[in-house]
């Protein structure tokens, strides 16, 4: 697929491997660190690392970590791969007598850089699941800062479903946990960084099982845990780049032009890309523009190969306001990954 001049990527990429990154329980290996939430926080580049673990596998077996609910403690589930009862063809996901269960848990992990290019990690996990909806971890985090208060919106995994929540903080070491703010299945969360006419707005992804596809939904509220108001604001386009899925990036960039989204989009073979969507400042319902190509899609080793071969995945940049924006991004759901972009040369692909 066709490589676009606009994208610069980090010489130092992938910025995190799991080989970088310790487990937080003995017995654990890191499998990812990958799908960055990212921020700019007291001048530095801040990301909200998905780290994925599992069980070290034993021959003959299939196993997983679990937190218990009531006492938060991980508990390792053990299965025999000759069991009839076991359904193992999703490397993503276990069955077993009818019961799901993923085969990685994730938490997030920060990681701190004052020049966006070399991180240092936590060498624990900053924030992990806790109570019945996050008892198979939390994941892929979008961070947007409102009224002087940074939030996070990301997915919460459990025998309930896949839903999300929201959390709060001012300074990245502790955080308020704000409960549920859409039910089953639902992802994608991207929350503006600003009220329009009084209201705050979201993008969201509802996992349609019956009819419908994959779409990018708007909501709006009076408060950041009762939305309202939806409209689904664009579907997957047949034969295209994006003809699978779509969701929303990170919080969408407020522009001269209109609000600036970027989105991923998957094909029927799975293969994730990013590009763009332009909204009206004032109406965001309204799309303006919507790529007609992808801006940044899978290159090279790190982006090619991995557990999920050939996925960019967006969730996160850095706006230092000089027009250029660091984006960062997992690389087939393994490492995470950054390039930068000028939100100009972002604007100027776009097709109505």
């Amino acid at each position: 697929m066709f490589q676009s001049p606009i994208v610069h990527r980090f010489p130092t990429n992938p910025l995190i491997h799991p080989s970088q990154v310790k487990p937080s329980h003995p017995g654990l290996e890191v499998l990812g660190a990958f799908n960055p939430g990212a921020t700019l926080f007291e001048g530095k580049s801040l990301l909200f690392v998905r780290v994925a673990e599992r069980p070290v596998q034993e021959k003959g077996y299939v196993s997983t970590a679990v937190m218990d609910e009531e006492s938060g403690e991980l508990k390792i589930l053990r299965f025999r791969l000759d069991d009839p009862k076991l359904d193992f063809s999703d490397p993503r996901l276990i069955r077993y007598d009818g019961v799901g269960y993923v085969t990685s848990i994730s938490h997030f992990r920060k990681a701190v850089s004052a020049d966006g290019r070399v991180f240092t990690m936590d060498d624990a996990p900053t924030l992990a699941g806790s109570g019945p909806h996050e008892t198979y971890g939390i994941e892929d985090a979008r961070i947007v800062k409102l009224d002087g208060l940074y939030y996070i919106s990301y997915t919460g995994v459990s025998k309930s479903g896949v839903l999300t929540l929201l959390a709060s903080t001012r300074d990245f070491q502790s955080f308020e946990k704000l409960g549920i703010i859409f039910a089953p299945d639902n992802k994608d969360i991207a929350i503006f960084p600003e009220r329009i006419n009084g209201r705050y707005y979201t993008l969201h992804r509802p996992a349609l099982k019956h009819l419908g596809a994959m779409a990018i939904w708007l909501a709006s509220g009076e408060n950041l845990l009762d939305w309202g108001h939806h409209r689904d604001l664009i579907s997957p386009r047949p034969g295209r780049w994006d003809c699978e899925r779509v969701g929303a990036g990170a919080s969408p960039i407020k522009t001269s032009e209109g609000w600036l989204e970027l989105y991923h989009g998957a094909d029927n073979n799975i293969r994730y890309c990013t590009g763009a969507l332009l909204l009206d400042l004032e109406e965001p319902w309204k799309v303006i523009a919507r790529s007609g190509d992808p801006f940044l899609v899978p290159h090279g080793p790190c982006e090619e190969t991995g557990f999920m071969p050939n996925v960019v995945f967006h969730n996160g940049f850095v706006d230092r306001g000089d027009g250029q924006l660091d984006l960062f991004y997992g690389g087939a759901d393994e490492v995470s990954c950054g390039a930068t972009v000028a939100i100009a040369d972002i604007l100027s692909t776009l097709k109505c």
